[in-house]
């Protein structure tokens, strides 16, 4: 495994990161907090422009011919902007679901419209038990005729309010097994019965309820086969949480940066505080988090790309990365000092993303258990 960027990958690194500074300032990002919809059309529309929406996908539908871990890299530099956008649930969640999955019809028209950026798509899995596993999915979807009749609240959807296109997982029979009997189901934001209602969380990151109230489409909106649901789903909750662990890593990087900036300015005694050792000693704590968490995630993150079993991998990821962001922003804070616990400092804008990341995908113990049962096996 070599974890150096290719010559491409560093191009898109590099102009991204000069895209992001100049059109994704946190000005931009503290704008969306207080709008409602949470995302820039203007934004979106260059985003597309650039060929982003299109990285992942094949060339015959639009896209670049690009895989998960060219994706990776603009997802790192997405974290560090705290881009505001539906990047991560129109593509990662939704896109890739259906290019995993999809039939011929489904793929050339939903992710070409994805490719082009015409089309929002988000996955709408968690409810009120807020559990990544099976046993979780309780909306119920029941054969009507021609037609699958949807019931049930689905918490936690990313951008549901915007999206125009949302992947639901619902039950269609009871099983023993409860990773049995799931099925996927695309539904268009408009179909009658279905409500969406924004939830206020730490990070006003537009995380949403949706409610599904005899929802009635036509059997051709099944994502693959009837029962089925459930391995496909866990092939998008591996990508997502190795592309959530990359964007918590440019967040932490750039928490970093802006520590080490402020302890150069800051002047205490008659002189910058970052000379004085116990500061030194936190930016290197600091650094040396980001660092480890750069190598876990990267491997992760290759791995997923490769196809190659990946879940442990992953889960040793997660709990690493979202550990060392929090850490990462506690020191950064100690650091700072009061100042950056202010709504006008931007450390707070990556301390509170932090902690909604950090439960996203499943949360630090949740990850240490997978991580055990895969060691426990090798041992076995």
């Amino acid at each position: 495994m070599d974890l150096g960027f290719s010559e491409v990958q560093q191009m898109l690194k590099s102009s991204a990161q000069e895209f992001l500074s100049q059109e994704c300032p946190l000005t931009l990002v503290r704008a969306m907090e207080e709008d409602s919809s949470g995302e820039n059309d203007q934004l979106w529309r260059q985003i597309a422009g650039l060929g982003w929406t299109g990285v992942a996908f094949p060339e015959s539908y639009g896209g670049t011919g690009g895989d998960f871990l060219d994706l990776a890299v603009l997802l790192e530099e997405m974290g560090r902007a705290l881009c505001p956008s539906p990047f991560f649930s129109t593509v990662v969640l939704g896109g890739m679901t259906v290019l995993d999955a999809g039939s011929d019809a489904q793929k050339q028209d939903i992710v070409t419209r994805i490719c082009d950026g015409q089309l929002l798509m988000t996955l709408a899995l968690t409810e009120q038990t807020a559990t990544y596993d099976a046993w979780g999915v309780e909306a119920v979807a029941t054969r009507q005729g021609d037609n699958y009749v949807l019931e049930g609240t689905k918490l936690f959807v990313p951008d549901a309010h915007v999206a125009d296109l949302i992947l639901v997982a619902a039950r269609t029979s009871e099983n023993t097994d409860p990773a049995d009997g799931i099925s996927l189901f695309l539904i268009p934001s408009g179909t009658s019965g279905l409500s969406v209602t924004q939830l206020s969380t730490i990070a006003d990151d537009r995380q949403c309820e949706v409610i599904l109230n005899q929802v009635s489409v036509p059997a051709s909106s099944v994502l693959g086969e009837i029962d089925q649901g459930w391995p496909i789903l866990q092939r998008t909750l591996e990508r997502a949480t190795a592309g959530k662990c990359i964007e918590m890593l440019g967040g932490a990087a750039a928490v970093v940066d802006m520590t080490v900036e402020y302890v150069k300015g800051r002047t205490q005694f008659g002189r910058p505080i970052g000379s004085f050792q116990a500061v030194q000693h936190h930016c290197a704590n600091m650094a040396t988090d980001v660092e480890g968490s750069r190598v876990v995630a990267y491997q992760a993150a290759w791995k997923v790309s490769e196809g190659v079993p990946a879940r442990r991998e992953v889960s040793v990821a997660k709990a690493w990365v979202s550990a060392a962001y929090q850490r990462v922003c506690s020191t950064a804070h100690q650091t700072h000092g009061a100042i950056g616990f202010t709504k006008e400092h931007d450390l707070q804008l990556y301390t509170r993303r932090a902690k909604v990341q950090e439960l996203n995908y499943g949360d630090v113990n949740f990850h240490k258990d997978v991580a055990l049962q895969h060691v426990e096996s090798d041992l076995a």
